[in-house]
């Protein structure tokens, strides 16, 4: 089959990146980019106070290197939108591109690049609501692209919009130089996803600090086979810290234990979860497994000890502020009277201790939001209540302090979460992590096994977070205690 990018005309790419990579090395690009003349509003600028760094100069370069194809695999907080705006950009200078389409999973991130698109003087038009509110303005925008009227058309959609039959009607109408983003391009892996993405667009850029997905090595490969291949060298938490991206940080484990009911409750999901994986070892493909696992994992992250250690923690802490406290989605209590972990935490918080709290979650309306972060960063409210909002994409920097309380399984969950609270922030110089982790208890000998695999894969991620920690010494002696109880090394 031909390829899509053979549409655009022949591109001398090796010579392009070339091109790139001089203007970097000879200092012509000075104070923020390469200076354009001023151009009108709605075609791609990069902003003349923007000055990349020197990884994310190789991150295009390395984009433009692979003919127009790839997976920028980056860290949390290490600028991925502005990689992926100064690909358009270069693009718009070097071949005429008049269309970015960026598609990313939900509301907020889309009102991000909008926020961001503005800075390269560009003019989003955000489908993300009622088709109502965006369709005929596509419609136009793309009929007067082709009629000359239009020089360049940028369009940040969710993926839920994307999908829909209004947004993949409009899509053959979309010129050869276009340019599609997958933002979290992890959530593009599915197998409905992937009927969507358009094949007419050649030119692909996926952006993740996680690519892999979880427990899903087909969706793993229909993202290379869309967007191209992982582009090396891949910038990781470790090189962020490093080179300043993201704030170093003070990180403490903070060990509980699970009731007795709950320790009789664990002890039988291990047991079934043993029975499961004897049968099937391939979780993607055996349901009951996968549902044991998110069974064991809300257990885990709603354990009602973790409040008592919250409670313990914060009264040493009443005067912080900037603090985000993370919550799983589960409930606390007994079955007759049961509370969601989210709103015990704000009780315990707020109605007890008086730390100045609100909640945060997807649920919130975006204005609400806005007003919360702004409080939040003003010290007005002292802390954020918050739940699966904050795994992907959420930009408030202004976190200096946080309460992990939801524990997870999922390696791009836990990623996600610790690398959004070291954003840098101007009145930030490190950051400090609480994480509430759980002590399995003690189980018989036929699951004991099942059990040790299970903990090895998670505490490998949180001595891994230790290592990079300013007090790491002291974070993984106090991870040792579950090492030395499941006789686990690093080597395992």
């Amino acid at each position: 089959m031909k390829d899509k990018r053979d549409a655009i005309g022949a591109i001398a790419w090796e010579q392009l990146a070339a091109e790139y990579a001089a203007i970097v090395r000879s200092r012509r690009v000075a104070e923020g980019g390469r200076r354009y003349s001023s151009f009108p509003q709605g075609i791609p600028e990069s902003p003349p106070s923007l000055c990349l760094r020197d990884y994310q100069y190789q991150a295009v370069e390395n984009w433009l290197r692979h003919q127009g194809r790839g997976i920028l695999k980056m860290a949390t907080g290490s600028g991925k939108t502005i990689v992926a705006l100064a690909i358009a950009t270069e693009l718009y200078r070097k071949i005429g591109l008049q269309v970015l389409l960026v598609v990313c999973p939900f509301r907020h991130l889309v009102a991000q690049w909008g926020r961001e698109c503005e800075r390269f003087n560009l003019q989003p038009l955000l489908a993300f609501e009622s088709v109502r509110q965006w369709q005929n303005e596509l419609s136009t925008q793309l009929y007067n692209l082709r009629g000359g009227d239009r020089v360049f058309v940028t369009i940040v959609a969710t993926n839920s919009t994307f999908t829909s039959e209004g947004f993949q009607s409009q899509l053959k109408f979309f010129p050869p130089k276009t340019l599609i983003v997958g933002d979290e391009a992890h959530h593009l892996g599915t197998e409905r996803m992937q009927e969507c993405l358009p094949r007419n667009i050649g030119l692909r850029l996926a952006l993740s600090a996680t690519p892999e997905r979880y427990f899903d090595e087909d969706g793993t490969d229909r993202l290379a086979d869309y967007f191209g291949k992982v582009l090396q060298p891949e910038f990781t938490l470790k090189d962020a810290i490093a080179l300043g991206a993201l704030v170093r940080y003070f990180y403490y484990p903070l060990l509980v234990e699970l009731t007795p009911s709950e320790a009789a409750i664990y002890a039988k999901l291990t047991q079934q979860i043993g029975w499961a994986l004897s049968k099937n070892e391939n979780l993607q493909t055996n349901e009951t497994l996968t549902s044991l696992l998110v069974k064991r994992s809300r257990l885990i992250g709603s354990a009602a000890n973790k409040l008592e250690a919250l409670r313990e923690l914060m009264k040493t802490r009443l005067e912080t502020t900037h603090t985000l406290f993370y919550c799983g989605d589960g409930t606390v209590g007994d079955a007759e009277n049961p509370i969601r972990q989210l709103e015990a935490v704000t009780r315990i918080l707020g109605t007890e201790l008086g730390y100045r709290v609100n909640i945060y979650t997807t649920d919130t309306p975006l204005a609400e939001r806005e007003q919360l972060r702004e409080q939040f960063e003003r010290g007005e409210l002292q802390g954020l209540v918050s739940i699966r909002c904050l795994d992907e994409g959420v930009d408030i920097p202004a976190i200096e302090n946080a309460v992990i309380l939801a524990s997870t399984s999922n390696p791009r969950q836990f990623i996600q979460r610790r690398g959004r609270i070291l954003r840098p922030h101007p009145h930030k110089t490190r950051a400090t992590l609480f994480d509430t982790i759980v002590i399995p208890p003690d189980c018989d000998r036929d699951v004991w096994e099942v059990e040790r695999n299970l903990v090895r894969k998670e505490l490998l991620r949180f001595l891994e977070f230790a290592d990079l920690a300013e007090n790491s010494q002291e974070a993984k002696a106090t991870l040792s205690i579950i090492q030395k109880k499941y006789q686990l090394s690093r080597n395992d």
